[in-house]
């Protein structure tokens, strides 16, 4: 459970764990990133509205941006433009050749403005948290950004109530009990489905969660693949040259990288990809599960790469690239389909 400190404390623990990486420093402290944030409000952080709909009439201005979007196994990144904006009361959308998010208003409640000196640098950025104080979505300015435009957006969503105290929310409401999974339902509503976005009504209908699904629908719809799945598909991607696209979301935001992969590293417990306006990073050590997929398609079935955490959420999902009417790329399919499955020796 997170502790609420004092602002002052925060700051001086700041002080004294400059090298510290936010989300390390707020682990450390046992408070929510947000309280992190929170605390230099009125000196280099302003609280602004964490309205996705009201952002997005002003990001276009900001020209080119890093946004991120991470939960605890992977972090995200996309350097690029804001483009085909499509703002909504529940769920608002930006479509674009490197910025392309989907993202949930509800789960927005904490925003704030960051303007930070590091090592004679200037460094800005809005940052979104949910109720808990666990960040959802980023934007960090770049050198090539437009500073005036920056300003502008903060003037137009500064709030009035400035408080540097940050209290979590309660958490949300428990999720509804699930029913036992009936194999058979299953396999025949999932083999009735003629679209991949129709997965999740089908789950709502039979009342259960995407993992115990894929579990139980049976090895010619789902199959179990080695947990460092995800590192040798990226690496095969990239030697191979397949566009992929990769999705890593939290509650509030999804977002999407749509292309090929080159830049990739192993770091300790991380495999990163290093390319010029895609930075992924993902903690391989964190997932203890990963499927292959298949969905049925108007033009045939679409596979795809899931990976879990311990807690059962979905941390990063992989797709070929592909358009609405098209049907799966044959090199991905056959990428994907090569993976090394759970138990195998294969390399």
């Amino acid at each position: 459970m997170a502790t609420t400190l004092h602002p002052d404390t925060i700051l001086a623990a700041r002080a004294e764990s400059a090298n510290l990486r936010e989300r390390d420093l707020a682990a450390k402290l046992g408070v929510p990133e947000a309280a992190l944030v929170a605390a230099e409000v009125g000196h280099c952080a302003t609280r602004i509205a964490a309205d996705p709909a009201t952002l997005l009439g002003h990001v276009k201005a900001l020209g080119e941006v890093m946004v991120l979007t991470r939960n605890e196994t992977a972090v995200h990144e996309k350097i690029g433009h804001f483009e085909e904006l499509h703002p909504g009361r529940q769920v608002s959308m930006t479509l674009g050749k490197n910025i392309d998010l989907r993202i949930f208003g509800s789960r927005w409640k904490h925003g704030f403005a960051v303007t930070r000196d590091v090592q004679g640098d200037t460094r800005r950025s809005l940052q979104f948290f949910d109720g808990a104080g666990v960040a959802v979505f980023k934007i960090h300015l770049r050198p090539a950004s437009d500073i005036a435009a920056f300003d502008s957006l903060v003037d137009a969503l500064r709030l009035d109530e400035q408080d540097r105290m940050f209290v979590p929310a309660a958490g949300d409401a428990p999720e509804p009990e699930l029913a036992a999974v009936d194999r058979e339902a299953l396999r025949r509503e999932w083999q009735a489905m003629t679209d991949p976005h129709q997965f999740f009504g089908m789950l709502k209908r039979l009342r259960i969660g995407r993992q115990a699904a894929i579990r139980a629908v049976g090895e010619d719809i789902a199959w179990s693949l080695d947990r460092n799945a995800v590192s040798t598909l990226l690496e095969r991607a990239a030697v191979a040259g397949v566009e992929i696209m990769c999705f890593v979301s939290n509650p509030g935001c999804v977002q999407i990288h749509t292309g090929t992969v080159s830049g990739i590293q192993r770091m300790g417990p991380w495999v990163n990809v290093m390319d010029p306006t895609f930075h992924l990073h993902v903690r391989e050590d964190r997932i203890t599960e990963v499927w292959a997929v298949r969905k049925p398609s108007d033009t045939g079935h679409v596979t795809s790469i899931e990976a879990y955490d311990r807690d059962g959420e979905m941390v990063i999902q992989f797709f070929g690239k592909r358009k609405e009417g098209m049907s799966e790329l044959n090199s991905w399919r056959a990428l994907a389909e090569g993976l090394p499955r759970s138990g195998s020796m294969a390399a």
